[in-house]
């Protein structure tokens, strides 16, 4: 071979060798942003739910999906951190829950963002209707703040002569505000007086909050939120060293003594949320994707609760429960 014929030959391999390699490389998978409000332990059972449901859609983590978790602990300055992060990422969705939404709209208005768990996406300014999103912005209402009255009727039918009741509410998180004005307005109706309304913004006001309640009240109504879902157990000693029967909106909130929870399971909204992600990824736009309603309502009781307040619990109740704790 010639000298000119063999340098010709080799220029002509060096220059195909990055596109042999760029064709060698492994295509990037579809990636999900997962934004959890709260540590991966406190969202344990979510996580695993949207995981599993994935699975079963074709979507097995680290072969067909990547998954890029993100916790922010509480701390809802990190919403926007993880946003930016999720942007400079490329990810292709973003799964979160409602009270995330609007710190991840104002960072992007491109990538799909599904919500799991919100009490009034409409109301809130998620979506501009259940049935048209309108945006990049879609996902799960639990209908929270609809089921204050029937909790108070619930709460009527095991505590004998109710009359009385305090709230314990989460003020920093807009779902337990909105829930606490519907609780008032369902006592209105149903001729029970609120006797204080304990407003909560750190855990530290937690102990605070149960001493100025002095006996007054006869029960408490607990509206959830990230900070009374990181204190449950706290919450539910000092409610039942003030022997205080309590109402939840799910069953995770009876850990460490609540009596009484009635409302949506949030692991399978969140299991419900694989199938947003699903369809997003096989080019469907939030926009187009109604925003779903629980069809089911759990009742959960937590009988050994009952029976360290002195509470009898009438027969027809047990047999209407999901589930009794024993």
């Amino acid at each position: 071979m010639k000298r000119r014929e063999f340098i010709s030959l080799l220029g002509g391999a060096a220059a195909a060798w990055p596109l042999v390699a760029r064709a060698q490389q492994p295509a990037k998978l579809p990636t999900i942003g997962f934004l959890g409000t709260a540590t991966p332990s406190a969202w344990g059972p979510f996580t695993a739910a949207f995981v599993q449901r994935l699975r079963e859609l074709g979507w097995i983590e680290g072969r067909t999906i990547a998954i890029e978790y993100r916790w922010a602990e509480n701390r809802t300055e990190r919403y926007a951190e993880i946003a930016a992060e999720f942007v400079r990422l490329k990810v292709d969705v973003i799964v979160t829950v409602g009270i995330a939404v609007p710190a991840l709209k104002q960072t992007t208005s491109a990538i799909p963002i599904v919500f799991a768990v919100d009490a009034d996406p409409v109301g809130a300014g998620l979506v501009a209707s259940l049935a048209r999103p309108g945006s990049n912005v879609t996902g799960l209402s639990n209908q929270q703040t609809d089921l204050a009255g029937k909790r108070l009727e619930l709460l009527r039918e095991v505590v004998p002569g109710l009359r009385r009741l305090a709230i314990l509410t989460d003020v920093g998180w807009r779902g337990a505000v909105q829930e606490t004005g519907e609780v008032q307005a369902a006592a209105r109706t149903l001729g029970l007086d609120v006797v204080d309304t304990l407003e909560i913004r750190r855990a530290e006001g937690i102990a605070p909050a149960f001493d100025a309640l002095k006996g007054a009240a006869q029960v408490l109504y607990v509206c959830a939120g990230p900070l009374v879902n990181a204190s449950r157990l706290r919450i539910n000693t000092f409610a039942m060293g003030a022997r205080l029967p309590t109402i939840y909106p799910n069953r995770i909130y009876l850990e460490g003594g609540g009596l009484i929870s009635y409302g949506v399971n949030n692991t399978d909204l969140f299991r419900r949320t694989a199938d947003y992600a699903d369809k997003i990824l096989r080019g469907a736009k939030p926009a187009d994707l109604p925003v779903e309603q629980p069809t089911k309502f759990e009742l959960v009781i937590n009988l050994s609760t009952a029976k360290a307040l002195g509470l009898t619990i009438p027969e027809s109740f047990l047999l209407r429960a999901d589930e009794v704790i024993e």
